[in-house]
């Protein structure tokens, strides 16, 4: 890519702000906002101490583009896209990673022998400059780019940067396994700590549900799932893969002595003073252990129904099962699909005085205020049916299982939905019909199904294409077949681009398939999976391929996306 031609760039250090307009009359001046919403953000800057501009944006009064642009403006800087911009990375290594955080700024290339060109968010910030001159030891030239675009630079350019040094033994791990923020402890001094921390750190701010430590022959390869979809992050020399691995052995209290046999453990730790949980599991490999890292986000907000995205008619019919006095409601669909996230949602909904819920989980993956939570430990000999078979003579109205697992499990959970009690629960199957066969194969009768279960929700999970930059085009004759749709329409794919990191797409959203057991589908219970998807589709649902094509048209997600979590079945 070309460097971006700067317009005007200032031949001094730092921006001139004196005889400048504030940004609250420069706004008024330009219409973008009016003598209300002025005073209102002025009043609201007073109370809260917050800057201006964040107030402005974060109100949906003007963009983070108009403010940067703004804000350029009043320091007589320019404003510059940072997709335009090579970012030469020994050039953004000259500044820590943590300075460019706090500093929120990024060395972006030479302008000469004795001046680097800093990307800056805040403009204003003059003892921010001081700081950095003083970091760099050169001169700088500031340039403003967007906020939001400037995190996302910053979280990639230095996602490569993993520090490795020749004394990295793991003799020399400390035994500490108390809380820490991560993000804090990257800068400690022991070898492995450090490494560890920023490999975490960097994951996390990337997104990442999971982190697998993969030994090969002559590296240890790291690679993170982001938005369902595995990709390397960075490689760790093979001389350091035994510090490594008892470094993360030892957070997650595991045996760092034994090496031939799985172990599975937990750690909880701070990010950036957010708590989360992560659970380990090691695996002997033909070149030393395996780590896989899941990483479970502790403190949720609320997740109500309308935020889950199903379409009117699905959240119609979710709902009216959900409120019934007794019966079971079911999530199905593979490992990573947000069953959990869709069943929680029905827990907010239903969590008032008024009601006793209570969960067994394995393990527990987001607390809730207002709602008995118990986790599974086998260890202990708390196992899911055996919790279950206890917590119901605890008088529970909600009872929420994490998995059906096993035949026990599944008897227990539909004795309770017949009993008066309301169960939600997951089960392993593609679809909603082929889970009530897959309930048969696990020895319930099918009696006890057609009255038992209220609601079965299959889904998946989709990649939202990034709204920056993704593009519009005119589908050809074969995709609007596949759509089922006639004449013009409008559709997007994927680009790339700096908030994205390059894949076109950022975040995730569910597809649904809502069966409900009603009428003659609790007839067909005894039928084969063919039927009974037949005439739930006869009787207007709408499945998981017809849901993901109303995603497409609202340029949502894309046509190969929705083909990559549906697969060919769908239809």
């Amino acid at each position: 890519m070309e460097a971006a031609r700067l317009p005007n760039p200032l031949p001094v250090d730092l921006p001139r702000t004196d005889r400048r307009l504030t940004l609250g009359a420069m706004q008024l001046e330009s219409g973008a906002l009016s003598p209300e919403q002025v005073e209102l953000a002025l009043a609201e800057k007073e109370a809260s101490g917050r800057r201006l501009g964040e107030i402005v944006v974060d109100r949906g009064w003007i963009s983070a583009r108009h403010l940067a642009q703004a804000l350029a403006e009043q320091a007589g800087l320019a404003f510059v896209e940072l997709a335009r911009l090579d970012v030469d990375a020994t050039v953004a290594g000259l500044l820590p990673e943590k300075f460019a955080r706090r500093y929120q700024a990024l060395p972006v290339r030479f302008v000469d022998a004795e001046t680097v060109l800093v990307a800056v968010a805040d403009p204003t910030n003059v003892v921010t400059s001081d700081d950095l001159r003083l970091a760099l030891g050169l001169h700088v030239q500031i340039v403003v780019v967007e906020a939001n675009d400037l995190a996302e630079t910053i979280a990639r350019t230095y996602r490569h940067h993993v520090e490795v040094e020749d004394d990295f033994t793991a003799e020399a791990l400390p035994e500490e396994t108390a809380v820490e923020d991560i993000r804090e402890g990257a800068a400690t001094n022991a070898p492995a700590i450090r490494l560890v921390n920023q490999v975490l750190s960097m994951a996390i701010d990337e997104g990442a549900s999971d982190i697998h430590f993969e030994p090969q022959a002559r590296e240890l390869v790291v690679r993170v799932r982001v938005d369902g979809v595995t990709r390397r992050m960075t490689t760790i020399p093979r001389s350091m893969q035994a510090a490594v691995t008892s470094r993360l052995k030892i957070m997650g209290e595991l045996d760092i002595a034994e090496r031939r046999a799985p172990q599975d453990g937990r750690i909880s730790i701070r990010f950036g003073g957010h708590p989360m949980d992560i659970r380990v599991a090691v695996l002997p490999t033909t070149y030393g252990e395996q780590v896989v890292l899941r990483i479970l986000h502790r403190a949720l907000g609320r997740i109500g129904l309308e935020e889950l995205g199903m379409s009117p008619a699905a959240a119609e019919t979710f709902a009216r099962a959900i409120r019934q006095p007794y019966g079971a409601v079911i999530a199905v669909g593979p490992t990573g699909s947000g069953k959990t996230t869709t069943l929680y949602a029905a827990l907010d909904l239903l969590n008032d005085e008024g009601r006793v819920l209570t969960t067994i989980e394995d393990p527990v993956e987001f607390q809730i205020p207002g709602v008995n939570q118990i986790e599974v430990n086998t260890k202990a000999g708390l196992t899911f049916a055996r919790g279950l078979r206890t917590l119901l003579r605890s008088d529970p109205d909600v009872v929420l299982v994490g998995e059906v697992r096993d035949e026990e499990t599944a008897r227990i959970a539909v004795q309770a939905a017949m009993t008066g009690h309301l169960v939600l629960t997951t089960l392993h199957t593609h679809n909603a019909a082929s889970s009530i066969a897959r309930l048969k194969d696990m020895g319930v009768e099918a009696s006890l199904l057609a009255t038992a279960i209220n609601c079965i929700v299959a889904q998946r999970l989709a990649r939202r294409l990034c709204v920056e930059c993704r593009e519009p085009y005119a589908p050809g004759d074969a995709e609007r077949e596949m759509l089922g749709v006639e004449g013009d329409v409008v559709l997007y794919r994927a680009n790339g681009c700096v908030r994205c990191s390059g894949t076109g797409f950022k975040g995730r959203v569910a597809l649904y398939e809502v069966m409900p057991i009603q009428g003659r589908i609790r007839r067909l219970v005894e039928a084969s999976t063919e039927e009974i998807f037949a005439a739930a589709v006869q009787d207007g649902m709408s499945t998981l391929r017809q849901d993901g094509v109303r995603l497409c048209l609202a340029g949502v997600s894309s046509i190969d996306e929705i083909r990559r979590v549906t697969g060919d079945r769908l239809s």
